[in-house]
């Protein structure tokens, strides 16, 4: 097998049981197993761990809407080409969301808000459908369902920068645990292509200059790429390298001075006026699925312990110490740790060539003399027989080795 192909993670992703498609559901609808499912779910907890530090707050939203919604955010004439059109039986025309941002502003649209209850911090992991072509689609890396880990900030224009500073610490928290290092492009309005966007130049010209302050302040490595800016505003994409060299565009945060003058969003200032507000949008992996793609590749499916669907894979050698086993892994599973009992009656041999196949970070094996002396034979992945152990003292040492996030 060539080096591409042990990185793929379209291969990976079968070999390891982390995701199927199915000709049934379609064609870039991926399903996920329960250990693809972990992975997900600890990603997407890792960010709202982050998130939450900063004032944050959960809200979720439907995955239709009329079409009306779309129309007035701006939505319906640049994306209704991607969009997947629902008609209902009393003739109302419904999508299926492909970004979240418009239902997001009806949240935020619920009541009045003074300028003391600003910023308000919306988190959102939730799904999103595109048309996309059956040409363009590539295992979970583009697919016409994927999950969104979105936020979006509403705030006073005076706020901006504290507020893109702080998902700026966010984004480097989150790529540093997994060793990225990030560049910044610093996407631009082209006013070659005015039509493409929402809004007046000036209007550009200010939100753009805030990005570049930013940047700049930040000594941030990092380059402007005209006509890269969303449709209604500039923004911060990050860049970074995998194990492979290759370049991959993760994290997002875009400043949005026109979707609040669409839907006339404000807050009420100090002098007791409305005082329009602006919107940030901040995507930390930006697809789940995509940078679940990233990651496989990255680490050729050897996933650091935390991330590890199966961190600890049990092996009795025969079946009069499968009792031992049994209580070893329960006592791990006890302290949180993701164990696995494999008592098949294949060779020792066998199941742990089988555990080392499925890239698990750590093999506990037992035989006469560990279930006499209470202790476990120890193989760590990468680095062969590490030596006996007792389970508590194993349990401590995966604990603390979870926790770092490191390996």
């Amino acid at each position: 097998m060539s080096n591409a192909e042990q990185h793929d993670h379209k291969i990976l992703g079968r070999e390891l049981d982390l995701f199927v498609f199915s000709d049934l559901v379609g064609s870039g609808l991926p399903l996920f197993t329960p250990k693809g499912t972990i992975i997900r779910n600890l990603l997407d907890e890792y960010v709202w761990e982050l998130r939450k530090n900063y004032g944050y707050e959960r809200v979720e939203i439907p995955h239709i809407t009329k079409k009306e919604l779309y129309q007035k955010s701006g939505h319906w004439d640049k994306f209704k080409d991607e969009l997947f059109r629902i008609k209902t039986r009393e003739g109302h025309e419904f999508a299926l969301k492909p970004m979240n941002c418009p239902h997001h502003t009806q949240i935020y649209a619920r009541k009045p808000w003074s300028y003391r209850e600003m910023p308000q911090r919306y988190a959102n992991s939730t799904m999103c459908y595109r048309d996309e072509q059956t040409g363009e689609l590539g295992g979970i890396s583009r697919t016409r369902a994927f999950t969104q880990d979105d936020a979006h900030v509403f705030c006073r224009m005076t706020q901006t920068k504290e507020e893109f500073l702080k998902i700026w610490d966010i984004v480097h928290e989150f790529y540093k645990t997994f060793g990225f290092t990030l560049k910044t492009r610093l996407s631009l309005y082209d006013p070659k292509e005015a039509k493409k966007y929402l809004g007046d130049k000036d209007v550009w010209a200010v939100a753009e200059g805030i990005l570049r302050e930013i940047v700049e302040e930040k000594k941030a490595d990092y380059f402007e790429s005209i006509g890269e800016a969303a449709f209604y505003g500039p923004k911060l994409d990050f860049i970074t390298k995998d194990s492979l060299g290759r370049d991959w565009q993760v994290a997002t945060i875009q400043l949005d001075m026109n979707m609040p003058e669409r839907f006339d969003l404000s807050c009420v200032s100090e002098n007791g006026k409305p005082e329009r507000i602006v919107m940030i949008h901040a995507a930390i992996m930006g697809s789940i699925e995509r940078f679940m793609s990233v990651l496989i590749e990255h680490y050729a499916g050897a996933f650091p312990l935390w991330l590890s669907p199966v961190q600890v894979a049990v092996l009795p050698i025969g079946e009069g110490h499968q009792a031992y086993a049994r209580e070893v892994m329960k006592k791990l599973v006890a302290e949180g740790i993701r164990a696995e009992l494999e008592d098949s009656n294949e060779t020792l041999g066998k199941r742990i060539r089988e555990a080392e196949t499925q890239k698990v970070p750590y093999i506990a094996v037992m035989g006469d003399k560990e279930v006499s002396l209470n202790t476990l034979a120890v193989r760590k992945r990468g680095a062969g027989d590490t030596g006996a152990t007792s389970a508590e003292d194993f349990s401590q040492l995966i604990k603390k080795e979870i926790q770092s996030k490191l390996g």
